[in-house]
């Protein structure tokens, strides 16, 4: 490859990196207007047989990607409608005759509750809702509809992409009109509605809490995650609540289920209503939990009636009720995806299936029937989107994702496999290796992933075309699970509140000091990359060790006192850092990468959106320029209209191209 001239150049297209990325992005997503390039949110199908999901299709590079409505089944892989809009979420009726799914058919970007009936094959778009839906549900009985509703002010979040969720109710004005921040406002607030399908009208039926999620709890109330507060950083101190959907004399009942010093998430109700199971762990950021599964008897608001059940050491993802008595549920173990049913009548949890590839998106994810059989997108590094079964007898495939431009991506991602090492205090630390072919030692990028609470497991593509394209040009890739990580349990995740870039920091250099003497990495040719807190974490280690010949932080954060101020979501850093940050001095300051720029010897690739609420641009420039003043080589990218992380195209062909160029200009994979 013909390294760019000048590693600060605005503008990459016609260079032989930029036309190279591009083609291979092309292998990895675009797919066309018709073939779908990825899958989500598999939906069970009462006969067994088919399974709605949601795939992606691309018909070009200079496009966005188009999320739309897709069946799985015998006869194939099938568009469910011919709509040219944004389709998510389907949700298949109890009696199987309707598909209900989020559409922003009317207004791109703002989401509505639709419904396809099957057999016609007709859309139905009932009323819009005041605001945006984020999410539904079917009642029991298939008679309504539960919608969780957000105004058009609110954010998503940090794993959605933060930035707004919605575009501006405003319209179009002119260039030099100003943001305007008044805090969270009447427009940022979540709220719940029911639509009813008999009538086809949709009422409010939450009161003044802010509704985060929502379920069913029989037919005539919710289980709910509620706060006072509608601002991100609210969330936080959300609080487990049966809402009733009944009018009383007094307003609407609200009983309060469960509060936790923890966070809670993915809250479901057994059919009859009478008992809540909920995620309770430590939770970096919204709509990704992992952890703990309480049971609670909704008949009685007392602590006493919370029981923690045992899940076979699994870190729960998500969890379904199969009847009144078991609770499917899907998880992270290590880095092994479980799935598991827990009887309620004995007590005990049995292991339905244990694998070392995968199923969902962020985390494992399934569309579960009553005999606990579930749908599923199956994948792993070299093993692209398949829609299957999850049966007690293994895994059925209905039908796969993979093609020809797919085998390009397989045939230069090399090999992965499960490494493991000792932190300096005998701590086990796990990891995903992902290497090129031929003997070591290799070049080795060491990619921090984002949270600190999450996990890397076998997916495809390891998530993110990063790593098979860094591979594909001769670089060994370390997904390290350092602590903080999700699926060892809670006291895992849990060492690092209080103590970020603490601990975790020798889980990293440890990895590479054991990869070193396997022979595996070559030590003059260690680099380190990664995303939100992986962001931090790349620009913490080369203020702590000079090892590093290269390194990439992406949407990080660099000065904790900044992030505070500035994020959308201030109780993280509070919460995680265990710190008052108006005190001068201290574990914000000790623990921002800006404060010790001056020990750093390595060059550096910033990598931000403009559009990032969670972790704002200004890190990446405030750490650019105290390593400019300090006299190290670095380069700061901002890419505008992108968020916490860069999703659109062809902005993320550039942002891939820049890696691997800053890579191959301090480290070359080959000579």
């Amino acid at each position: 490859m013909t390294l760019l001239p000048d590693p600060g150049a605005r503008d990459l297209r016609g260079t032989a990196s930029f036309e190279h990325t591009a083609d291979y992005l092309a292998a990895a997503y675009a797919g066309g207007s018709a073939r779908p390039v990825s899958a989500t949110s598999a939906a069970a199908f009462r006969d067994g047989r088919s399974i709605a999901f949601v795939g992606h299709l691309l018909p070009a590079l200079d496009t966005p990607q188009q999320p739309r409505l897709f069946v799985a089944d015998d006869d194939g892989v099938r568009r469910l409608t011919d709509a040219d809009a944004e389709e998510l979420d389907p949700r298949v009726c109890p009696d199987g005759s309707t598909i209900a799914f989020r559409s922003d058919a009317g207004t791109s970007g703002v989401y509505q509750l639709a419904f396809l009936d099957l057999a016609s094959g007709r859309v139905r778009r009932p009323n819009r809702v005041d605001g945006t839906v984020e999410y539904l549900h079917w009642s029991p009985d298939g008679t309504r509809v539960l919608l969780g509703v957000a105004g058009l002010g609110a954010h998503a979040a940090g794993g959605q992409g933060s930035g707004a969720i919605a575009p501006t109710s405003d319209g179009p004005v002119p260039a030099w009109t100003p943001q305007v921040d008044r805090g969270a406002g009447h427009d940022q607030r979540r709220s719940l509605w029911v639509h009813d399908v008999a009538s086809g009208e949709s009422r409010r039926v939450s009161t003044d809490l802010n509704v985060w999620e929502a379920v069913w709890c029989g037919s005539s109330a919710v289980a709910a995650l509620v706060s006072a507060g509608a601002s991100e950083s609210d969330w936080y101190d959300a609080e487990l609540h049966r809402m009733s959907l009944v009018e009383r004399g007094d307003g609407r009942e609200s009983l309060v289920l469960h509060v936790s010093a923890r966070q809670l998430g993915v809250p479901t109700a057994s059919p009859d209503g009478r008992r809540v199971a909920v995620v309770e762990a430590w939770i970096a950021a919204r709509t990704v939990a992992a952890g703990d599964v309480l049971l609670i008897d909704t008949s009685d608001g007392d602590e006493s009636s919370v029981a923690r059940i045992e899940t076979l050491g699994v870190d729960v993802t998500q969890l379904t009720w199969l009847d009144p008595h078991r609770l499917a549920f899907v998880g992270q173990r290590g880095l092994e995806t479980v799935a598991g049913v827990h009887d309620l009548r004995t007590g005990l949890s049995l292991e339905t299936w244990v694998s070392d590839m995968t199923c969902g998106d962020r985390y494992p994810e399934a569309s579960f029937l009553p005999d606990g059989s579930a749908a599923i997108v199956h994948h792993g590094y070299t093993r692209p989107p398949e829609l299957a079964w999850l049966r007690a007898d293994g895994v059925h495939v209905v039908a796969s994702l993979r093609n020809d431009q797919t085998e390009r991506v397989i045939a230069g991602a090399g090999t992965l496999q499960s490494v493991s090492w000792s932190a300096p205090d005998g701590w086990e630390i796990q990891g995903l290796l992902a290497t090129p072919a031929g003997p070591g030692p290799h070049p080795l990028v060491v990619y921090a992933h984002g949270g600190p609470i999450w996990a890397y497991r076998n997916r495809w593509m390891m998530g993110h075309v990063h790593t098979p394209l860094l591979v594909s040009h001769g670089y060994a890739v370390l997904h390290p699970n350092p602590r903080g990580s999700s699926g060892r349990g809670q006291d895992f995740s849990g060492a690092v509140v209080g103590d970020l870039g603490g601990v975790d920091t020798h889980d990293f250099l440890s990895g590479i000091d054991a990869l070193v003497e396997r022979g595996v990495a070559d030590a003059d040719r260690i680099g380190v990359m990664g995303g939100s807190y992986g962001g931090f974490m790349s620009a913490w280690l080369v203020t702590q060790d000079t090892r590093f010949a290269a390194a990439v932080p992406m949407s990080p954060v660099t000065n904790w006192y900044t992030q505070h101020h500035t994020a959308n979501h201030p109780a993280f850093d509070q919460l995680f850092m265990g710190a008052d940050p108006h005190v001068p001095g201290g574990r914000y300051h000790e623990r921002s990468p800006v404060m010790h720029a001056s020990r750093v010897r390595t060059p550096v690739l910033h990598m931000s959106g403009d559009q990032d609420f969670c972790t704002p641009p200004i890190h990446s420039i405030e750490f650019h320029h105290e390593l400019v003043i300090a006299g190290v080589l670095s380069v700061c990218v901002v890419y505008p209209g992108e968020g916490h992380g860069v999703r659109g195209f062809p902005a993320l062909i550039d942002q891939c191209t820049r890696i691997v160029d800053w890579f191959a200009r301090h480290m070359p994979a080959h000579s």
